[in-house]
Parts: structure tokens; sequence; C-alpha cells
């Protein structure tokens, strides 16, 4: 937490409090997470958008024209209990002031992390560099994912990488695998179960959007957004957070193993884990 859905309703929330203003401070005390954030001072956010689990505020020098390009981008990450909120808190970690008011990044844990880098340049960020293409654009073919998905290890910790698909964490891993009735460790899929499993992450993605996303537990940590709305994809999980509890499809206890790990829920007689296809001669196991 956060992944896709919950960043995309984050940007979605908080542009129209950014958009065309001015960074005028950017206060913290840990530079080693917060990196370069002097060098948004003076800047006009012309926009922001999202890549995966990122967040970016794309910046353009003060007397740029409206239609001029940016040529910085703040990069956020959520980490695992990031989020932004009107009020400082006992965990705030950021302030980001604009000549319109200030937004105050608060992070129980402290594994987000921000960064001010020229557009386009992440050879510090490999994962956003290496990122796969985002499930709900026209760049996710199912030909592609397939071909990678016949060469692929345990698919859940293949999911995780990023490198397949962007924005896919652990919760909708587990629900987009129960969907495709996969087991989390199976390997080499075949190309039926790659189209299942294709369709089935378009599927939750775009749900789970549409939910605002899932806030879970009612700790400080628990996703929320800067105004205090929750996301409700939580009451459609089938599987996640729900070991002991029986499948919604067959009414069997789900599972709950740890694997890569991660905590991973899935139901064992839906998702049943089945021998790896045999490869061909001088196929790779890449």
């Amino acid at each position: 937490m956060p992944e896709l859905p919950e960043v995309e309703t984050t940007r979605r929330k908080i542009e129209p409090l950014l958009a065309g203003r001015t960074i005028l401070q950017v206060t913290h005390d840990a530079p080693h997470r917060y990196r370069d954030t002097q060098l948004a001072l003076g800047r006009r956010v012309s926009g922001l958008s999202r890549r995966g689990k990122y967040l970016m505020l794309h910046l353009a020098a003060q007397d740029a024209a409206g239609d001029a390009p940016h040529d910085l981008e703040l990069i956020v990450h959520l980490g695992m209990t990031g989020g932004f909120r009107l009020e400082e808190g006992p965990h705030t970690r950021v302030t980001l002031t604009t000549d319109a008011g200030t937004l105050y990044f608060n992070d129980p844990r402290r594994f987000g992390k921000m960064a001010v880098v020229p557009a386009g340049e992440y050879d510090g960020m490999p994962t956003l560099a290496a990122m796969g293409p985002e499930p709900l654009s026209d760049d996710f073919r199912e030909e592609d994912f397939a071909r990678l998905a016949a060469r692929a290890g345990a698919v859940k910790p293949w999911l995780l990488s990023q490198k397949p698909v962007s924005g896919v964490g652990n919760i909708y891993a587990d629900e987009s695998l129960w969907r495709a009735r996969l087991h989390p460790a199976q390997t080499h899929l075949t190309r039926e179960e790659a189209g299942r499993l294709y369709h089935a992450v378009r599927e939750v993605m775009a749900e789970a959007v549409e939910a605002g996303g899932s806030s879970l537990g009612n700790g400080s940590g628990n996703y929320r957004q800067h105004d205090g709305d929750v996301g409700f994809f939580q009451g459609r999980h089938a599987v996640y957070g729900r070991g002991g509890q029986p499948c919604p499809r067959c009414g069997s206890d789900i599972r709950k193993i740890v694997l890569a790990q991660r905590g991973t829920h899935f139901c064992a007689r839906c998702q049943p884990l089945r021998d790896p296809p045999p490869q061909e001669e001088g196929a790779s196991r890449g």
C-alpha cells in the first residue's frame, strides 16, 4: 500500500490544489529521503501525472508560457503509509507550501520518498526506469504479456516486479490471480492462462480506481485522502486479508502463505497449482 488505484486517486484529488501553483517552500529534515527538493522552489506546477505507483509533479520555470514544456519533475513515492493531508500531524515528514496554501506529506513508517529530477531522467530510480506498461493503457497488450508470462517464474512475484505491468502490488496481485483462477506460485503460464490473467488485471485495476482504492484497518497508516476520504474497494476483496474465511466462489477456506516474503491469499480449490509445462529444447527460463 498504496498501489496504482490509491496513487491515481491521490493524483486526481490533489491536482486541483497544485496545478498552476508556484512552489514557495519544501520543508523536511531528511535530505537523503527527499532529494534535491530545493530545485522545485519558484517552479510552477504545470500538471500532475502518475506512472505505476509513482506520482509526478511537472515543474516549469515561473516565467514560462502556459504551454511551455516542463523540464523538471518532482517524483513522489508514497511508500507503505505515505499520503497528503491538509493539516500537520505527528507523522508529517514534508511540508509543501505554494502560493495557494500548504499540503503536508504524512508517513508513519517513513518508507515514502521524493526527488526532483530532470524530466524523464530516472537513472537513479531503477524500478521506475524499467517499469512495464500501464494496465489500463493501450500499451498493455495481451500478446506481449502472454509472451513474457510463458517464461516467468512464480507468477505473483513476477507481477510485483513491475516489469510485465506497472502498479500491481500485494492486494491487486492476489485479487487478479483469484479472478484468473491461478495459483500465486504457478510458473510458465500457458497462453490461455496468461489471457485470463491479463483481463483480470485490467478489470481489477479499473474497478479499484473507480472505487478510490482500498482502505484497510483503522491505524494511523491507513490509506485515506487529504480530505479524509477513504477508498471502498476493500469491500470487494475476494481473498486479500480474508485468510480462513470462505471463498466467495466455492466456499473453501481462503489460505494465507508467505511467497517471496509477501503475505499471499488464495483459494486452493479455485487456484490449484499445476505442474509447469515442459520446456522446449533450448527455451529460455528467464
